[in-house]
């Protein structure tokens, strides 16, 4: 019985070391690789030629961007004087057509040339008296 004891013992130890021993290997049988990237920052070393152009690009970029807000504003403003033009030339129309209606009515003759071309015209008052007009 001591000996079925011992064998026993035996046994039981070699079925712990049996059982440490395959715990262990499957924890260190598949080695993981880990891989560390350490981000340390140090500061660029600038010369003078590098510092040049990087303040001219910043230039640059100013300027365009002052450039770009000034070609809006001129655009607005194109577009302001174009509507104010365009009411002009309707109230100039009006004027002519009213103009063309009084002196119909009161008999004055048209000139003889258009009124784009350049010169000296002459009109014929109502009272018949002759005067002469240049375009201004």
């Amino acid at each position: 019985m001591k000996k079925n004891k011992s064998l026993l013992a035996v046994a039981v130890v070699l079925a712990c070391c049996v059982i440490v021993v395959w715990f262990s290997a499957s924890i260190h049988g598949n080695p993981n690789t880990y891989e560390l990237r350490p981000q340390l920052t140090v500061p660029e070393h600038k010369t003078d030629i590098v510092r040049v152009i990087d303040a001219y690009e910043r230039l640059m970029e100013r300027y365009l961007d002052l450039t770009e807000r000034n070609s809006a504003m001129v655009g607005e403003d194109i577009r302001s004087i174009a509507i104010r033009l365009d009411s002009i030339d309707d109230g100039l129309a009006e004027l002519s057509t009213r103009t063309a209606r009084i002196e119909r009515a009161l008999g004055i003759k048209q000139p003889a040339t258009p009124a784009g071309t350049p010169g000296r015209t002459e009109t014929v008052a109502p009272e018949r008296e002759s005067r002469y007009e240049s375009p201004r």
